[in-house]
């Protein structure tokens, strides 16, 4: 069976798992900067870097804006061999105990009894025991306690999924009136997300879009999440399925979309959802933000 040769996506991937184990390590934060802006600038390309490669060498891929010597020839091993030896040794480096110090309100101690008493290696791992009520066999652990561990988590993996997905589409253009006023605000308008959900649940259902394999809740490894990634002016988003915990207990996997969004280095995110009660019911609404969504709909909006 011949090699798969490995796409940008997983290039960028290996990139980006290596900025985060040296942030964790607490390492030089520009060279963290260094494998994130990488994995950026992999995401950004038209065709395949391991062409590029092959075409054109190293020299090739240090033509990249944002890649340097150094990440030039991470990328030359990884096409080469499917593996990345900074990465192996930043992992073997890592113990189980000190990925799990990563996540607020777990110290030393706590991380070597979760990990002697569940054998719990990952934040994945971690997430998926605090939701099937593993961690209450863990002396110190409360409820209050696992809650917060929770939500911390779901920040966390969510953030991570959401920098492994983003990618930078078509060419730079002129903005129009509209998007000139979107540029300004500090967070988009209802009228702009709800925009947004529309088209990826509709590009979602006609199955137009790239699907991941979610690390989260999905132990077969199946490749079902859509993600989109677009601009509107200055704004950038990358939009996903909900997949937390409380998404699919309620089964709400394929109408709670979540939003993230970025311009000029300001990022956060929003939930859209179907509201069930109230006088938006049926309707698609951005979680949090109802009386902007009430004004939207009083304007004579579908």
């Amino acid at each position: 069976m011949p090699k798969l040769t490995p796409d940008n996506e997983t290039i960028a991937g290996y990139l980006e798992r290596v900025a985060e184990l040296l942030e964790a390590q607490e390492e030089n934060p520009f060279r963290v900067r260094s494998y994130r802006n990488g994995a950026a600038a992999l995401r950004r390309l038209q065709r395949p870097a391991a062409e590029r490669l092959q075409e054109q060498g190293l020299e090739g891929l240090e033509a990249i804006e944002g890649i340097g010597p150094k990440l030039a020839g991470s990328i030359q091993e990884v096409v080469r061999t499917g593996r990345l030896g900074l990465l192996d040794r930043l992992e073997s480096e890592m113990s189980p105990e000190a990925v799990l110090t990563q996540v607020p309100g777990i110290g030393d101690t706590l991380a070597r009894r979760i990990r002697a008493k569940l054998g719990i290696r990952t934040l994945e791992e971690l997430e998926l025991a605090a939701h099937e009520g593993a961690l209450e066999q863990i002396e110190g652990l409360g409820e209050r306690r696992i809650k917060g561990i929770q939500s911390a988590l779901a920040g966390m993996l969510s953030r991570s999924a959401a920098g492994r997905s983003r990618r930078r589409a078509g060419e730079a253009r002129e903005p129009g009136a509209q998007e000139k006023a979107e540029n300004h605000r500090a967070e988009p308008s209802v009228e702009l997300l709800l925009e947004i959900d529309e088209e990826y649940r509709k590009k979602a259902e006609a199955g137009r879009l790239e699907k991941i394999a979610p690390r989260r809740f999905n132990p077969p490894g199946e490749a079902w999440l859509p993600v989109m990634n677009t601009h509107r002016g200055q704004w950038s988003f990358t939009v996903l399925f909900s997949n937390t915990a409380k998404a699919h207990q309620l089964d709400k996997t394929r109408d709670w979309v979540v939003i993230y969004y970025e311009n000029n280095g300001v990022e956060n995110q929003c939930t859209v959802i179907t509201a069930e009660t109230g006088s938006l019911r049926g309707k698609r609404i951005v979680r949090g933000r109802e009386q902007e969504c009430r004004h939207y709909y009083r304007n004579g909006s579908a």
